[in-house]
């Protein structure tokens, strides 16, 4: 039986999917909310097999109250999920600033934060897993989603280093890479105006945000199939060290790659020339 802690358990989110897959596989489940008076019923009906854990993750005190919370309560962390995060739209060059640095704050900073807090009690256990949940958004960038694309670039390089600085201790690292699942993710646009301060990106992002909102509700992903996804990937063995999650997803990071090694292959005269010549 293995313990899960998981950041950023909105309902209808990825990280309750987690939740259930971790449950119904018969672990238990710590879950970290803002607002825990969403998550009452649904605690109520798994006992002490979960415990719903009010922080912010921006917010390294509760952070560290919240790890310590759950290893009193079930002993220790087998599975750590750097679930919570969130996207805003704009364009790269309008975006308020203040926007962009919370988006940062949320979507990366506050890993490293919680991996301060949990890693110490895992890598003394000598075994676990880091599942860090990023985006196809953070391998193939997306137009109006710059600043969230370049939040999961940036996860996506992280986790890669972690994978390697970790080898030794026991403890696995996945990043998980979904598409367009039918989250709540998209739920909110329908009421988020476009806060654009130049005029010329004002009607791309007027486009970028009726996509949303008319994407809403008809995501082809499933959230439920998603997380047993992500806990099949984790019985495998090996197991991989990445997931895109979704055929959509699958397809467009399949063509992004695609096209960047034959991008790289028809420029390698020029990345080879720029070396000394042999010999010098």
């Amino acid at each position: 039986m293995k313990t899960w802690f998981i950041t950023g358990g909105t309902p209808g989110g990825f990280g309750m999917a987690l939740a259930e897959a971790a449950l119904e596989a018969g672990d238990r489940v710590a879950v970290t909310v803002r607002r825990p008076a969403e998550l009452v019923s649904w605690a109520r009906g798994h006992g002490d097999r979960v415990l719903v854990v009010t922080a912010d993750v921006t917010d390294g005190d509760q952070v560290r109250a919240a790890v310590r919370a759950a290893e009193n309560h079930f002993g220790g962390i087998d599975v750590l999920v750097n679930n919570a995060g969130r996207g805003w739209f704009g364009s790269v060059e309008g975006m308020d600033e203040d926007q962009v640095r919370a988006m940062f704050e949320l979507n990366f900073f506050s890993v490293p934060t919680v991996l301060r807090a949990a890693l110490p009690g895992m890598r003394a256990r000598g075994s676990g897993w880091v599942v860090n949940m990023s985006s196809v958004a953070g391998l193939r960038g997306t137009t109006g989603f710059g600043y969230y694309s370049a939040t999961k670039f940036a996860l996506e390089g992280l986790t890669e280093v972690l994978r390697d600085e970790l080898a030794s201790t026991g403890i696995r690292v996945l990043a998980v890479e979904p598409g367009a699942f039918r989250t709540r993710a998209y739920s909110g646009f329908a009421d988020e105006p476009v806060g654009e301060s130049i005029p010329e990106y004002q009607p791309m992002l007027r486009e970028v945000r009726e996509a949303m909102v008319s994407a809403d509700g008809k995501q082809p992903g499933d959230p439920g199939r998603g997380a047993r996804a992500v806990l099949a990937a984790m019985a495998q063995e090996p197991p991989p060290q990445r997931l895109v999650l979704g055929s959509g997803g699958f397809d467009a990071v399949a063509d992004t790659l695609e096209s960047a090694l034959a991008e790289l292959r028809r420029n390698e005269n020029l990345s080879r020339g720029a070396d000394f010549p042999d010999g010098e």
